[in-house]
């Protein structure tokens, strides 16, 4: 008689979709071409004198306490960063390394159930491969999602992704991102075929066939002076940091977490209850969204990483199609999964 098939204790799976931060240089729309010149964006402190505008406790809001309150002003030190008066262009530029040995462990001390998961995962791959995940991390590529807020009000948005070999650039894709739909990442439009062939050169990197390493710059028009918005610092020792906003920079150059470029990546979860209303979110175990403070795969609907797994590998309940992507993306994702027990 053999042993039930057990959840490993110790599970882990190393990140497949590896990018570097963003950094940030500012120019002229017209200067693309020679963008390798531009001056980077730098980060700079500003003081500023701010009103009294949040919600006041009730015992507060009378007249008297509301202007003695408001007589004390709300005085703030921020970080800033912003394109030059002569720049009217913000040029965002990282690396993207797609590795192979998708839904492969780091660790696993089962070898049981090691086995039983590659085979699933071999499984999968020969029925689906990985052609619906990388075009779905492509089209987030073409549609300038990693740009962020830096995207928003923006007048044109230019993406060009290269593949890499040798330090050349082998494959040359360019987008209008402006022109693709954020919230379908399956709409068939004027860039499809572009999207299409960088998910397949994508898909290859995640089957270990061929090595990928692609080279995203995106120009982002958006006026002379104007604000720009690189990632900002969880300061936990607030009191030594002397700041109200403090904004993250690589050698003085402004820039967005390697974290929050991975994020916008990964944001191809369709497949929850309540899609067609928010549209794409993160690829999560729980589907956490922490802007909203919610959850949209909870344990008790049975659509969570953990209980689509432990269905496909101990109760030999394979998900439905979308499902199997889900789970793959959140493999592809990385993570410790081991049982807590």
């Amino acid at each position: 008689m053999t042993d039930k098939l057990t959840t490993a204790s110790v599970l882990a799976f190393e990140r497949k979709l590896d990018p570097s931060d963003a950094v940030f240089h500012a120019g002229r729309w017209e200067d693309r071409a020679q963008s390798y010149a531009w001056q980077p964006v730098t980060i700079q402190t500003k003081s500023v004198r701010g009103t009294i505008s949040n919600r006041l406790k009730a015992k507060d809001q009378d007249p008297a306490k509301l202007d003695a309150a408001i007589e004390n002003p709300n005085l703030q030190t921020v970080d800033v960063a912003a394109l030059p008066p002569q720049a009217d262009t913000l040029k965002v530029h990282f690396t993207l390394r797609v590795l192979g040995g998708a839904g492969t462990p780091s660790a696993c001390n089962s070898a049981a159930y090691q086995a039983k998961l590659l085979a699933s995962v071999q499984g999968y791959k020969q029925q689906h491969g990985f052609a619906e995940l990388a075009r779905r991390y492509a089209a987030n590529l073409a549609n300038g999602r990693f740009l962020w807020r830096n995207r928003v009000g923006a007048e044109s948005v230019e993406v060009t992704v290269e593949q890499m070999q040798d330090g050349k650039a082998q494959n040359t894709w360019c987008f209008d991102a402006l022109a693709l739909n954020t919230r379908s990442l399956t709409a068939i439009n004027n860039e499809a075929k572009g999207v299409t062939e960088l998910g397949q050169a994508m898909a290859s990197g995640l089957a270990g066939t061929s090595h990928v390493l692609l080279r995203v710059t995106a120009f982002v028009r958006q006026g002379a002076g104007q604000e720009v918005f690189p990632s900002q610092e969880l300061i936990l020792d607030k009191g030594s940091a002397g700041k109200s906003k403090t904004l993250y920079d690589v050698g003085g150059v402004a820039a967005i977490h390697s974290q929050k470029i991975g994020n916008a990546i990964r944001t191809i979860d369709t497949w929850y209850e309540g899609a067609a209303e928010l549209g794409p979110i993160a690829v999560e175990p729980y589907g956490s969204v922490t802007t909203q403070g919610k959850a949209y795969r909870q344990p008790k609907q049975k659509l969570d990483f953990y209980t689509l797994l432990d269905n496909w590998l101990l109760k030999d309940q394979v998900p439905p199609v979308e499902q199997q992507h889900f789970v793959m993306a959140v493999l592809i994702r990385g993570g410790v999964f081991g049982d807590a027990s």
